[in-house]
């Protein structure tokens, strides 16, 4: 039996130099950590974040010494047990009280320790949790290359306008979005715009209108010659919802007149993917947009926050085609894999999400490719907590690739 023999927590920085928290699980054959991300764009649904008054995790860190004497010495060897005593130690819906990142701190270190008592990579140890149909064999890249809305003060309301890899080949993948982004730094010199940069890595410009960035990055996949490529955005519309309106750029909208804009982006733009178009709490709006506009892919993410119940009931509305997977949003591993199990059960493919504060810890990359997910999104590569995500991608890709000759 593997027990458990300590848990306990370090404070980091993340990407923004904001406080966080480093987690480690310690059982007899093998020890594991976790370095905590955490959102600027949240859904009011997600497991809440424990803070101090003054943001930092001092009391997060002592959440985690609780942790530690209620477990410590128990022969808990099972991912889901262990993650059940988590949530009923903290014993709130909403993991407040002990907090979502302390939980999915201890959740995610505990699944490495097991590994590597195992002595089996990471991606190897999640499969043995459970079973699901894949969406592909490797997950698309979703690169955020401009970024907007709360990732970047300045910048355009559209939250993230990303590129979409299709090629199966992750090492070409990364490639592709090198050579855009070094496309969208070359004509950004040529027009004199400054080169600002948001939280997730992309470039961040004044707009006089939503369709400016598609319209760079359209440029530069066709200055870079590529093809094969998609794009993508996040609207995250509750951050510029208020009040039964949406504002863009000064100008009031309906979810009529924005059901418009998004088309509009699909015809002149190739808008093919687009998150969260409506505030969080329109599924319907959703479901009406998928029967305006049937080429788009319709992601949920405030919208779903990674529970599963909130999944189903989107796919059974016929709101979404694809769902957002952040670990620390449902607050556990097994909750996160649940999640995914629901969306795979209704048609619905995952995307694997990095957070906008996050951190050089590659374990979404495990995650995606553990089962099959349809994508992985983690920023630019020009920022490094982003990039690693990537690399790690490619690592393991190669590695599965020999291991099953």
């Amino acid at each position: 039996m593997n027990s458990i023999t300590r848990i306990h927590a370090e404070r980091i920085l993340d990407s923004r130099g904001k406080p966080t928290l480093r987690v480690t699980v310690e059982i007899e054959g093998g020890r594991g950590s976790f370095d905590v991300p955490s959102g600027a764009s949240t859904g009011s649904r997600e497991a809440r974040e424990l803070r101090d008054a003054d943001g930092g995790v001092a009391s997060a860190v002592r959440a985690v010494e609780e942790l530690s004497t209620a477990l410590s010495g128990s022969d808990i060897t099972d991912q889901a047990a262990f993650d059940a005593r988590l949530r009923e130690l903290d014993g709130t819906r909403d993991k407040s009280r002990l907090g979502g990142n302390t939980l999915i701190g201890a959740s995610i270190a505990f699944a490495r320790a097991q590994a590597a008592a195992e002595k089996h990579e990471l991606y190897y140890h999640l499969r043995s949790l459970a079973t699901m149909s894949p969406s592909r064999e490797t997950p698309r890249l979703f690169v955020n290359l401009v970024n907007g809305g709360k990732h970047a003060e300045g910048g355009s309301p559209i939250q993230e306008h990303q590129i979409v890899t299709e090629t199966d080949d992750i090492a070409e993948a990364l490639a592709q979005a090198e050579a855009v982004e070094a496309a969208i730094a070359s004509l950004m010199t040529e027009r004199g715009i400054l080169q600002k940069h948001g939280d997730e890595g992309g470039v961040v410009f004044p707009v006089a209108s939503v369709d400016e960035p598609f319209a760079l990055l359209t440029e530069a996949i066709a200055r870079a010659g590529i093809s094969g490529l998609s794009i993508g955005a996040d609207a995250a519309a509750s951050s510029f919802y208020a009040g039964g309106s949406y504002d863009i750029l000064g100008v009031p909208h309906t979810r009529e007149t924005l059901s418009t804009l998004y088309a509009s982006l699909h015809e002149k733009h190739g808008l093919a993917f687009l998150e969260d178009p409506f505030e969080e709490n329109d599924g319907a709006s959703f479901a009406a947009l998928k029967r305006t506009v049937p080429g788009f892919t319709l992601i949920g993410d405030d919208l779903t926050t990674t529970d599963p119940s909130a999944i189903k009931a989107a796919a059974e509305r016929g709101a979404i085609q694809a769902v957002i997977i952040k670990p620390n949003q449902i607050g556990t591993l097994s909750e996160t894999i649940e999640a995914m199990k629901t969306a795979r059960e209704h048609g619905v493919h995952c995307i694997v999400s990095h957070r906008s504060g996050d951190t050089m810890d590659p374990f979404i990359a495990d995650l995606a490719f553990a089962f099959g997910a349809y994508g992985l999104k983690a920023g630019a590569p020009r920022a490094p907590e982003r990039r690693v995500k990537y690399e790690r991608l490619i690592e393991i890709s190669h590695g599965a690739a020999h291991r099953s000759l």
